[in-house]
This record gives C-alpha cells, structure tokens and sequence, in this order.
C-alpha cells in the first residue's frame, strides 16, 4: 500500500483528500469484524470507550485514525493482542491478491459471522468437533458434486 505522490506532490490518500489511509481501513474492519464476532454492538463499544458511536463508525471505516492507546484500549475491551488488528496486513507496498481480497470478503459478510459466533457458542466441544466435521463433509460432498 505504497503512498505515492502525484505530479503536483499531492497523495493519493490521507489527510486533506477525503481518502482513508489503506491501513486505518484495515484496522477500522478488523475492529468491525471482532466487534461482530463476540457479538458486540457500536453502542456498547462506543460506551465502553467514553464515545459515541458516530466516532466508532469512523474508526471502523476507517476515515478516523485509531490513536495507539486507544487501540489498546479497544483491544483489551474486544480481547484480543493488538497484533490481532495488523493481522493479514502486507508489507507496505505490496496490494493483496484477489484469493485474499475475496477470502477477507467472505469473512466479513453477516453469515460468516452468524456462523462462528453460533459455533462457538456451542459449549461441548465434542459437539463443536462433530459439527465441524459434519459441515467439512457436506463442503466436500458438494465439490464431488460440481468437478466435471
């Protein structure tokens, strides 16, 4: 996610020019997706944060710069390392591949998330590994069925 400068010195991104830094989106979709994940609205984590939730949508989109104590923060009220947030974050200048832009794709969308969050609220993890084995069957049994 290189920054490069136009002919008149101007970037493509950042303050001034109404475009997210690339990586202030990636942090602000993976603070999204967590929120999600252990079911938690804007509202409760804008309060937890001394917010409002206006300001969590725009570190979530990514058009607010998350300060790194308030990353922290976020980070200890959403229970995960901080790492967790420049997770899958390529080296700077190198755009991701379309396999990977369509994986995060995936991840993000409401029934993915629906879906993990009902697989781990399974308490029995006999159950939890029955289930998962059962879903990797149907998976499988569905590309048998569509390899010419």
């Amino acid at each position: 996610m290189k920054k490069t400068a136009d002919h008149r010195g101007a970037t493509p991104y950042g303050r001034g020019t109404g475009v997210p830094n690339p990586v202030d989106v990636h942090v602000g979709t993976r603070i999204r997706t967590r929120r999600l994940l252990i079911g938690m609205n804007q509202e409760t984590l804008a309060n937890a944060l001394k917010l409002t939730f206006q300001q969590v949508q725009k570190y979530e989109g990514g058009a607010n710069r998350v300060s790194a104590s308030r990353l922290s923060h976020i980070a200890e009220i959403l229970g995960v390392p901080i790492s967790y947030f420049f997770s899958d974050l390529g080296p700077e200048g190198s755009e991701p591949s379309l396999r990977e832009l369509e994986t995060r794709e995936r991840m993000q969308r409401p029934e993915t998330i629906e879906l993990i969050r009902s697989y781990y609220a399974i308490a029995d993890q006999d159950t939890r590994r029955q289930f998962l084995d059962m879903v990797k069957a149907v998976a499988q049994s569905q590309q048998h069925q569509h390899q010419p």
